[in-house]
């Protein structure tokens, strides 16, 4: 057998057993169960308080509020008078039962490019594996002209045109089984590709340079996950194979701790998934070339000098600067003198994304509510950074902000009061921002967030 044969039989191998073995009807229910979580299919068919995959979450878009839907098999509410092939054509197609378009906060672009066999296995999952819940959500009632579904026949043509997967030859097999989960189920590119003119992903896969090159989500900076070479080794390009693994299914590595919206991604995904399809999704991310370096960036060895001087300058405490001052009253106990951080708990601040983003706003909400790991079926434990609203004035967090953004061989703008001040006013009261009681117990009701 030739290897133009053999390549693909053996890819086609590996999407069939990479996740866990099922035989049986129970088994098969069981697998479904494992694609919806590698789908995430929970975070956004279940509102806050309700019941599994009941809908009802309101899903913010530049549109409008779009509210995500019943999916359990309540025949009323929910999709339990769906046939398979209607379910197949929502998944893939962006289609209901009635034949109205779905609108597109629906990954559909990306499920696309499911295979006929995991369609099945989701299908019985959802049919005979989740509860049935007799509740209509809220109705998603967008202004004119987007309450118009029959137009999103033409974004359809003119933007969903993924296939259904087919393994490349000249591919590693491990490496396109991770391929699958993330162009498909895991719908990586929502968040991670550039949006265009009509809030379309500007690819769906990897035959596009702006595939996972990073993009901005509710004023969040998202990272790129293209993680092979060619750019400026900072980020998740700097992480080794196992560092993406340990991410995934911990929120924690040696480099960074989890914190935004990919915080329920890992807690009710990535975290349950098995190590061979965490390898596999890692192992793709290691194969797509990093984005180019800006030509100004700082060399691997001016970062390390730039190390060493903050360092030394924060260490010796003479003449500190008004941020220096405040980072060592503040943030140097965890993440120390160096930016390093501690292993898989504290996060390095040295060419960490979230910090050199040209987007500030993840870094000053982080500064202003602190941020919580998930607790994992690995690491189960959480240990919270609070945060420093109940501190630091607006003043503060900006001189704060902007130097741990020059610090260390970071270079990032400046960050002003009137940004804090724009950010602290859309952040709601949180038990990680209090102060401590009159008894000296720090944030004592984190367990209420």
């Amino acid at each position: 057998m030739t290897a133009r044969y053999l390549i693909p039989l053996l890819a086609c191998c590996i999407l069939l057993t990479a996740s866990p073995v099922f035989a049986d009807a129970d088994d098969l229910v069981e697998r479904g169960a494992y694609l919806a979580r590698a789908g995430d299919c929970a975070a956004c068919h279940t509102a806050p308080e309700g019941k599994p995959f009941a809908g009802g979450l309101g899903i913010e878009s530049p549109f409008g509020t779009i509210y995500s839907t019943n999916i359990t098999p309540d025949p009323e509410y929910g999709i339990g008078h769906y046939t398979e092939e209607q379910f197949a054509a929502a998944l893939r197609d962006g289609k209901r039962a009635d034949g109205a378009n779905l609108y597109p906060a629906m990954p559909y672009p990306s499920y696309a490019n499911l295979t006929d066999e995991d369609v099945h296995a989701l299908y019985a999952y959802f049919m005979q594996g989740v509860e049935s819940v007799a509740t209509q959500p809220p109705e998603t009632s967008l202004g004119f002209p987007f309450n118009q579904r029959w137009g999103i026949t033409a974004w359809n043509w003119l933007f969903a045109d993924q296939e259904t997967f087919t393994p490349k030859a000249d591919r590693n097999a491990l490496t396109e089984r991770g391929r699958y989960l993330v162009e498909g189920l895991g719908h990586c590119g929502s968040c991670h590709t550039p949006r265009g003119i009509a809030q379309q992903e500007k690819a769906l896969d990897d035959g596009d340079d702006a595939y996972l090159a990073g993009a901005e989500l509710n004023g969040w900076w998202v990272p790129s996950l293209r993680a092979g070479k060619g750019g400026d080794g900072q980020g998740i390009e700097g992480w080794d194979t196992q560092a993406i693994v340990d991410y995934l299914k911990t929120g924690r590595n040696v480099h960074a701790t989890v914190g935004g919206e990919m915080t329920s991604v890992i807690a009710h995904s990535t975290s349950h998934l098995t190590d061979l399809d965490l390898t596999s999704i890692a192992q793709y991310l290691k194969s797509l070339p990093a984005n180019p370096a800006n030509e100004s960036v700082a060399s691997a060895d001016e970062r390390e000098q730039a190390t060493r001087e903050t360092a030394a300058r924060l260490t010796s405490a003479k003449h500190l600067s008004d941020g220096e001052r405040l980072y060592i009253d503040n943030c140097a106990a965890c993440h120390f003198n160096a930016g390093e951080g501690a292993d898989r708990v504290f996060p390095q601040l040295a060419g960490n994304s979230l910090i050199n983003a040209d987007d500030l706003t993840g870094l000053i909400h982080t500064i202003l509510a602190g941020a919580r790991p998930p607790a994992t079926p690995t690491i189960p434990a959480q240990l919270p950074m609070p945060g420093f609203s109940w501190r630091l004035s607006n003043e503060e967090v900006a001189t704060l902000a902007t130097f741990v953004r020059g610090a260390w061989g970071n270079d990032a703008e400046p960050v002003t009061a009137e940004q804090v001040a724009r950010v602290r006013a859309s952040i709601k009261q949180a038990p990680l921002s209090r102060a401590p009681d009159p008894n000296g117990s720090l944030n004592h009701e984190d367990g209420d967030q």
